[in-house]
């Protein structure tokens, strides 16, 4: 998903659902929910949401190289299910992920071949049939000299094991039999850490929500116009006249032109004009669930913060300004739906904003995601319930 000019605004759609049984997804696909396919070397993480400390479920997948760059490039947006989290950036992370075209999808390292080892002898071959189960010792053509050398050894090892005990003290018995404890403990800490750093990089964890996946299908805006792109370029061309000429057609209609342009300025101030704004412009396709268009402009559901450039920090890995790349809309709530048939729960928001860093910085060979910055906006219509 990338826009090749920056007015050119894709819009995505839910399409069928994804089913990890039937279908197979990767780094390549646009996907709602499930677990994130990360690019080929990116570690995978578990963000955990910096308002309650539980683990963020993965919401979106967004595949979206840049022109012209040689980076394969992903966005991830993950967001806490936990009650009110979701309403603020705390509950919400974005996570920019690149890796070079030529490194394509990882495969698994190969096992290295077994060494050759020499051709087994008769007798090897009895000694190891015990191992395997099988009852043909005396097939063999040595079944009892191998019992007798069996007896024999066994004798032999518990004379050693009485000569070394009669030598070594009973206090430095002990330290030895420490020593041994303390050995055979070793590898067993060392993986637990290495469990525990596992488990921090993202492995899974049990109480981890997993929302219903579904692919999404994505099309250009301007191809859901039609005959309201000619209604549009009429306004435009009416906008324009009217700041020729210096006069307000409402009011050479007549009647209550001033009255409605008033209303409209009494909205504005509360904010009702940007939430008009918002609707109208989803009108033609109700049913997106997230709009891309990067350098572009944003849809704002209600009244911004003053000065949006200052509130949007700058990229956290070069220090660069950031950029407007997409947003998730209101439609995307109702399909959030858990996988393993618990209580419904919903996200609230009304849209999230997602701004990256304008030079896409990457280190080449880096395995570590980038985190970029979201500004939430509320439902307004939810405010009313609260």
């Amino acid at each position: 998903m990338s826009s090749s000019a920056p007015d050119a605004t894709l819009v995505g759609v839910c399409d069928a659902e994804l089913d990890p049984d039937r279908h197979r997804s990767s780094y390549l696909t646009n996907k709602v929910g499930g677990q994130p396919d990360w690019l080929p070397g990116i570690s995978s993480l578990c963000p955990r949401c910096a308002r309650c400390g539980a683990p963020l479920s993965h919401v979106v997948q967004v595949y979206c190289p840049l022109e012209a760059s040689p980076y394969h490039r992903s966005l991830h947006l993950f967001a806490c299910p936990g009650p009110g989290c979701s309403r603020g950036p705390q509950g919400w992370r974005v996570l920019r992920s690149q890796c070079l075209e030529n490194q394509g999808p990882q495969r698994a390292p190969s096992r290295p071949a077994p060494a050759q080892e020499a051709p087994l002898a008769a007798t090897d071959w009895c000694d190891t049939a015990d191992d395997w189960g099988l009852e043909e010792e005396e097939g063999c053509g040595g079944g009892v000299v191998k019992e007798q050398e069996d007896v024999m050894k066994e004798q032999v090892q518990e004379e050693e094991e009485d000569v070394m005990k009669e030598q070594v003290p009973e206090e430095e018995e002990d330290v030895m039999k420490e020593q041994v404890q303390e050995e055979a403990a070793a590898p067993e800490a060392g993986s637990l850490s290495s469990r525990l750093q596992d488990l921090s990089l993202g492995e899974s964890h049990h109480d981890l929500l997993v929302f219903r996946s579904f692919f999404i299908s994505v099309v250009q805006e301007a191809d859901l116009w039609g005959e309201e792109d000619e209604l549009e370029h009429a306004q435009e061309l009416l906008r324009e006249y009217e700041g020729r000429e210096g006069v307000t057609v409402r009011k050479l209609e007549g009647g209550e032109g001033g009255g409605e342009e008033k209303y409209e300025k009494s909205r504005a101030r509360h904010g009702d004009a940007f939430f008009s704004r918002f609707m109208k412009r989803i009108s033609l396709c109700p049913q997106q669930i997230l709009r891309y268009c990067r350098g572009g402009g944003t849809l704002f559901i209600s009244e911004p913060p003053p000065h949006v450039a200052q509130v949007v920090s700058a990229c956290g890995s070069c220090g660069g300004a950031r950029t407007f790349e997409l947003q998730l809309m209101p439609a995307l709530v109702s399909l959030l739906q858990r996988t393993d048939g618990g209580a419904e729960l919903e996200l609230e928001f009304g849209t999230v904003l997602v701004f990256t860093c304008v030079n896409s910085c990457w280190t080449a060979g880096s395995g570590s995601a980038v985190e970029e910055f979201c500004l939430v906006q509320t439902d307004p219509d939810q405010q009313l319930f609260n």
